[in-house]
C-alpha cells in the first residue's frame, strides 16, 4: 500500500471509529479459522456493527489524539476493532461468538468517550435489544387498550345478560 493510500485508509477508519458510539478491542488467538471470522463478521453485520482487523500501527495512528486513546494499550498481537452505533447489538454478537469460540478475547473498549471494561460489555450483551423493547412497549399499549375496551363494554354486557335471563 502506498503512503497516500495508507493515509486515506487511516483517515477513513478514524472517522468511522470516532463517529461510533462504541468501539471494542478484541484479540484473536492463533488457530481461529477464516470461516469463524467470517461468521463473526456476518453476525456483526446483522447487529449493525463492523469488525476491522488492521495493523496495530495504523490503528494507533487512527485513534491518536481522540477519545479512543485508551484502546491503544490493547493493540498488541492480532487485534481487531469492533465498532457500532448499536452498543447492545454489537455486544450480543461478540458475546454469542465468544461463548462458542474461546479463541476470541474481549479486551475492553470505549463507549461515548469513556473507557469500559469487558464486564461492562458483558452487561450490555444481557440487555434486551431495541426490537425486544419495541415489542414489549407495543404489548403494554395493546394490553392497556384492550382492558379499557373490556371495562367500557362490561356494564352494557351485564344489562344484556340480565335481560336475557329475565326473558
Amino acid at each position: 500500500m502506498l503512503r497516500k493510500e495508507k493515509e486515506a485508509f487511516v483517515s477513513h477508519i478514524r472517522e468511522e471509529l470516532i463517529n461510533s458510539s462504541i468501539v471494542v478491542a478484541v484479540g484473536r488467538e492463533p488457530g481461529i479459522t477464516v470461516e469463524e471470522v467470517t461468521k463473526l463478521r456476518k453476525d456483526m453485520h446483522k447487529a449493525e456493527a463492523n469488525l476491522k482487523v488492521l495493523k496495530n500501527t495504523l490503528a494507533r495512528i487512527a485513534i491518536k489524539d481522540s477519545t479512543l486513546d485508551s484502546i491503544g494499550k490493547y493493540l498488541a498481537g492480532s487485534t481487531g476493532l469492533a465498532y457500532s452505533n448499536n452498543p447492545v447489538g454489537m455486544a450480543k454478537a461478540i458475546f454469542e461468538f465468544a461463548k462458542t469460540n474461546e479463541k476470541l478475547k474481549i479486551f475492553g473498549g470505549v463507549m461515548d468517550g469513556k473507557a469500559i471494561a469487558p464486564d461492562v460489555i458483558k452487561e450490555l450483551a444481557s440487555l434486551p435489544s431495541m426490537d425486544e423493547l419495541r415489542a414489549k412497549i407495543i404489548g403494554l399499549l395493546t394490553a392497556a387498550a384492550s382492558k379499557i375496551v373490556r371495562t367500557v363494554k362490561e356494564p352494557s354486557a351485564r344489562v344484556a345478560r340480565v335481560i336475557a335471563a329475565k326473558s
